[in-house]
């Protein structure tokens, strides 16, 4: 992985579905800091929510050291599970230097029939594991933050959403960019503004280097006998779980889900067909997925149809990732990765007032418009006060934001920003992908498909 695609993994109070969970609903439905959160004392902070998370990995470890920076909800870890004692160890270490003593588990399920005054859990296991403890943690009486993508399967995603409303418990799937002050300041241009006119097409990729298998440090295996109980037959597996069927999506699934999602997010719909073709074509290593995938989407949208291509390749960092919305009026390039943000006008597009206060550049070999958030103004010709709540916002990783708005959440100070159907419509439109690559044809989503 390269610097800063690690640093864009890491790197609004608009509510766009009717599904998504309200403050008041929260409360309504006894969404609230537990009694053991409310009256005790942890970590110097009176009231702190009590926090666990399962699986302590790298995007776990991740997920722990942006919640450490949150300053806007008092929080406490107090426990931590993973299969890995070399996980355990590590993210044990990380806590205590930050005054956070925890209590570490090797099996999720005795940490919380142990923990009971854990009021939520951050779920960062492998994709397969991800239904089973999510469930697990709801059923326990706690909130869930949950890693995309949230099963590697279908029938997994749906059991998720169904626990969700059965216990009235909030999750909160880990797409990041729903929480993006990038992507909230481009859906204004293009929603309010009409920057793009009609859109048209849509495009996007996320291209990595070639890459080796992970290892793992020498004497830190788990034994033969263990890992078969995991479901692992082999150390490689348990460390590359990625690139299996067992245990994840595919790469497409594991990084189109982001991308996807904001197409989605930005159509306001989820497609309705998608035409898609890869295969293992590089790595010689024993790898069941893709490492190239090429997608087609067709949108029917109010304005009418909207195509839309998609690629992973993991084979080379060309481009790296961004998406592209494409329009009669203009286009749009937006990214995690803050180098990449412009608005292309087209020669006959309307003059729009801010234009003549507005610098360009030159960006893909043409004039463009950089996208600064905080430079809209009021009408008395101040700054806009959502546009500097946007700016000082967009100085936090995204990963830290996203994990801020489900603290909020349940506190019952701000709503979801990407509740468990909004993931679920994703996963459809992610893991179906592999079902058309083998049909090698057209597959259409039928409209009910993507509710649950």
């Amino acid at each position: 992985m390269t610097e800063i695609e690690l640093k864009a993994r890491v790197a609004a109070d608009m509510s766009r579905r009717d599904f998504m969970v309200s403050a008041a609903a929260a409360a309504a439905a006894g969404l609230v800091l537990s009694e053991s959160a409310r009256g005790q004392e942890a970590g110097g902070a009176k009231g702190a929510l009590q926090i666990a998370m399962i699986g302590v990995g790298s995007q776990g470890r991740n997920l722990l050291n942006n919640c450490l920076k949150i300053t806007d909800v008092p929080l406490r870890f107090v426990a931590i599970s993973d299969v890995w004692a070399y996980h355990q160890k590590y993210g044990a270490n990380i806590l205590k230097k930050y005054d956070q003593p925890v209590n570490v588990y090797a099996d999720y399920r005795e940490m919380l029939e142990k923990e009971p005054g854990i009021d939520a859990v951050i779920i960062a296991s492998p994709d397969w594991v991800h239904a089973e403890q999510t469930i697990a943690c709801l059923e326990a009486g706690k909130h869930v933050y949950c890693e995309k993508e949230m099963s590697n399967n279908l029938e997994g995603a749906r059991a998720m959403v169904e626990a969700q409303r059965r216990t009235g418990k909030l999750v909160q799937i880990g797409h990041q960019r729903r929480s993006n002050p990038r992507y909230w300041h481009a859906i204004k241009l293009i929603e309010k503004d009409k920057v793009l006119g009609r859109i048209t097409h849509i495009a996007g990729q996320w291209n990595r280097a070639v890459g080796r298998p992970i290892g793992w440090p020498r004497n830190q295996d788990i034994d033969a006998e263990t890992l078969k109980r995991l479901g692992y037959d082999s150390m490689e597996r348990f460390r590359n779980w990625r690139w299996y069927k067992k245990f994840a999506g595919g790469p497409f699934a594991d990084l189109g889900s982001h991308q996807i999602d904001v197409f989605n997010w930005i159509l306001n719909t989820p497609p309705r067909s998608v035409m898609a073709s890869g295969g293992v074509d590089y790595y010689r290593d024993g790898r069941e997925w893709h490492d190239n995938v090429v997608a087609i989407y067709e949108y029917a949208t109010t304005a009418g149809v909207v195509r839309g291509t998609y690629q992973v390749y993991n084979t080379t960092s060309h481009g790296g990732f961004f998406e592209t919305f494409m329009g009669d009026e203009g286009s749009m390039v937006v990214s995690e990765d803050t180098r990449k943000g412009y608005f292309f006008k087209e020669v006959h597009a309307k003059m729009r007032e801010w234009e003549d206060e507005s610098e360009t550049v030159t960006a893909m070999g043409t004039e463009a418009f950089e996208l600064k958030i905080g430079e809209t103004l009021a009408p008395d010709g101040s700054k806009d006060p959502e546009g500097q709540r946007l700016l000082a916002e967009s100085q936090k990783p995204v990963h830290q934001l996203h994990l801020e708005n489900f603290f909020k959440a349940i506190a019952g100070h701000a709503e979801l920003n990407c509740p468990p159907q909004i993931g679920y419509e994703t996963a459809v439109c992610v893991l179906r992908v592999n079902e058309a690559i083998e049909m090698g044809r057209r597959l259409d989503f039928a409209a009910d498909e993507f509710e649950v």
